[in-house]
């Protein structure tokens, strides 16, 4: 059987650029063995597969080329837009479920933000953290003030880096067999490597990411990894803001721009509650897989 599969670039910086994804409809038709044969057949970072939920309006299920992951931002984002600009989601207040739970989506014309979790984070030991410097070819020197490597989690986990200047991060040569070995023993999805050097005027912060665990060797556009990186400038380098524009892409090879609207819900305490994270997805193309 072949299937007709619109790819569809999120988090696109104007009308270009952006991270895509493979979005299936119709996925109840399809086993979890098919599912992972299509998502390697389409051979991007993550592809989304849409069914019914009985628990909010959609279902949607996350696989790289070789294996499933409990959350995609980037193919949340290309998922939903691509609904709304197709006539098939009409409420601006709409929802999904997950292997692990229902999320609150909200839209914004044809943008989508996703919810969030509240941010959970874990400090690394000194030999994890001379194991993340020398997987990424740097030296404390490198990073930036204040800001020491941590795993932060709002749904995923990855450990954020900063790195004061623009010609380091932009040359990282990271070795991934190393980073993969480190996202294994962390349960990572990968690193998140940020900078404020260099980036576009407005934008907070520009970023890299690395997840070869999950066949990822660079992403263009990481939602779940915005996310935690925008809780950590908030409540670790004093950053007192509620919302956060990061761009990533621009530093890959060869570049995709993409950009990364995330906002922070603050509690009484002044603690981040939950947090959503958003863009606009753009159709850039459809292909044919056979199943």
């Amino acid at each position: 059987m072949k299937i007709e599969v619109p790819i569809v670039s999120a988090f696109v910086d104007g009308n270009s650029g952006g991270n895509p994804a493979g979005v299936v409809l119709h996925a109840e038709r399809f086993s979890s063995e098919q599912k992972q044969r299509i998502a390697a057949a389409i051979g991007l970072s993550e592809t989304a597969f849409v069914s019914p939920s009985d628990s909010a309006d959609i279902k949607l299920e996350f696989f790289t080329p070789t294996q499933q992951i409990a959350h995609c931002g980037h193919a949340t984002i290309a998922t939903f837009s691509y609904l709304r600009q197709n006539g098939l989601l009409a409420r601006d207040q709409s929802s999904k479920e997950t292997i692990d739970g229902c999320r609150s989506i909200n839209m914004e014309g044809d943008s989508a933000y996703m919810e969030q979790k509240a941010p959970r984070y874990e400090p690394l030991n000194d030999a994890d953290i001379q194991l993340t410097l020398q997987a990424l070819g740097i030296t404390s020197a490198d990073l930036i003030a204040g800001a020491k490597p941590t795993l932060v989690n709002t749904g995923n986990s990855f450990v954020v880096i900063g790195i004061r200047d623009v010609d380091t991060i932009k040359g990282l040569q990271p070795d991934l067999a190393l980073i993969e070995k480190l996202s294994d023993a962390l349960d990572l999805i990968g690193f998140y490597v940020f900078s404020f050097d260099g980036v576009g005027s407005g934008r907070d912060a520009g970023a890299r990411m690395f997840g070869p665990r999950y066949g990822i060797r660079e992403e263009s556009a990481t939602g779940m990894a915005a996310g935690p990186l925008a809780c950590y400038l908030r409540e670790y380098l004093g950053i007192d803001k509620d919302e956060f524009i990061v761009e990533q892409g621009r530093w890959m090879s060869p570049p995709s721009p993409s950009v990364i609207n995330v906002r922070l819900h603050i509690d009484d305490t002044g603690k981040i509650e939950s947090l959503f994270a958003g863009g606009r997805g753009a159709l850039k193309e459809v292909v044919e897989v056979t199943v």
